[in-house]
């Protein structure tokens, strides 16, 4: 381990033991067992999910091919991948038999229809968060995919951020001791609507709930487990907004609190990730690159993909050997990449997905719950979604 001190304060370099743990997954994210047997996958949007966050995976994976895209109206995917199939319908894509994998990344409200017209057809599926709107939509898609013997999983990619990775691996390796209270924020200011006029129209699984919730959600529900009860408070804050842009939610556990939160008008956002316990703290801020790099057209896969700039690295107080330690540690890469890594080893080797859709399902469970606690103003017990 290699420490600097900076004004009283201990740094620990990115060459340290803890940096050194994640050392080549970006650099060399294919599976060992890879082959030259690609999944043919077909997307059915290109919009900024299609073109962002899934295509140029899809693209430098050697175990994918980006064989087709449903554009309904603007026939784009060809202009960045020439080789891409351009479908009008969605029912004209499926009927294509080379398309083993369907990734449907069209509005909340379209996931559970869209998902199983693709497991009808008898593809492997791959859907947005949140999995469903309602949880008995979940359990059906659970359901068919059983019946018809495909994988189908969840795209909750920010399991990946580097930011996450590196409190994960703070708390799994009990730097903090027992933990006593964790917050987690997903903070925007924007004063203005989103273009995508599906999300500020008032329907079923619209709102910031819905939308960032289900990232906070999952990572809570994967650092911690199921809470044995639940509050919220979901509100409107923007005059110009028709769907819920706040929410507060705290999951209670036994001998400690987690808090989620988001909201649209944070100016000066807060860490991303404040976590206390019985040995010391962790403050996090919520810098993962890989959503800028993405916009910004840089392929995934390079050797500083994912990298974090060292001003944003996490502060960890804690003590450990009867020696208190105050250190500013480096974060671990991001890479969404992982996510395909794990959905091919499923696909081709029958290994355990990477999202399974009960992890999926106790995401909407929550969310489910949270509406129904703001709505009473009160606390209430988590329900099993088994």
């Amino acid at each position: 381990m290699i420490l600097y001190l900076v004004s009283g304060i201990c740094i620990w370099h990115p060459a340290s033991a803890f940096a050194e743990a994640s050392a080549d997954k970006v650099r060399h994210h294919e599976p060992k067992s890879i082959n030259m047997n690609p999944i043919n996958t077909g997307l059915c949007s290109f919009g900024m999910s299609g073109w962002v966050f899934h295509a140029p995976f899809l693209e430098v994976h050697k175990g994918f091919n980006l064989y087709a895209v449903w554009e309904r109206t603007k026939k784009l995917a060809q202009e960045k991948y020439p080789n891409v199939k351009s479908y009008s319908t969605i029912e004209a894509m499926l009927q294509d038999d080379a398309i083993e994998l369907v990734i449907v990344n069209t509005p909340n409200y379209t996931h559970f229809e869209f998902a199983k017209l693709a497991l009808e057809a008898g593809k492997h599926v791959i859907v947005e968060k949140p999995f469903t709107v309602f949880t008995n939509q979940g359990k059906e898609l659970m359901a068919l995919a059983k019946k018809k013997d495909r994988k189908i999983s969840v795209y909750q990619n920010r399991r990946y951020d580097s930011d996450y990775k590196t409190i994960k691996k703070v708390i799994q390796e009990k730097w903090l001791g027992q933990i006593v209270e964790a917050e987690f924020h997903f903070d925007r200011y924007k004063e203005e609507l989103s273009p995508k006029l599906h999300k500020e129209i008032p329907g079923p699984g619209t709102g910031s709930l819905y939308d960032l919730g289900s990232h906070l959600i999952d990572q809570a529900l994967q650092l911690f487990g199921e809470p044995e009860e639940i509050f919220a408070d979901i509100a409107i804050m923007r005059p110009v907004s028709k769907v819920d842009d706040y929410f507060e939610l705290i999951l209670y556990y036994p001998g400690f609190r987690v808090r989620v939160k988001s909201s649209y008008q944070v100016r000066e956002a807060l860490p991303g990730y404040i976590i206390h316990g019985s040995k010391g703290s962790f403050i996090k801020p919520k810098t993962d690159v890989q959503e800028a790099m993405l916009q910004a057209e840089k392929n995934p896969g390079t050797k500083d993909w994912g990298l974090e700039p060292e001003s944003e690295r996490g502060l960890l107080h804690t003590e450990r050997d009867g020696k208190v330690i105050r250190e500013y540690i480096a974060s671990l890469q991001g890479n969404y990449g992982e996510y395909y890594d794990g959905i091919y080893e499923a696909i081709r080797n029958n290994k355990p997905l990477p999202v399974s859709p009960e992890d999926g399902l106790k995401v909407v469970k929550l969310i489910e719950i949270a509406y129904e606690s703001s709505r009473q103003k009160r606390v209430l017990p988590w329900r099993s979604v088994g």
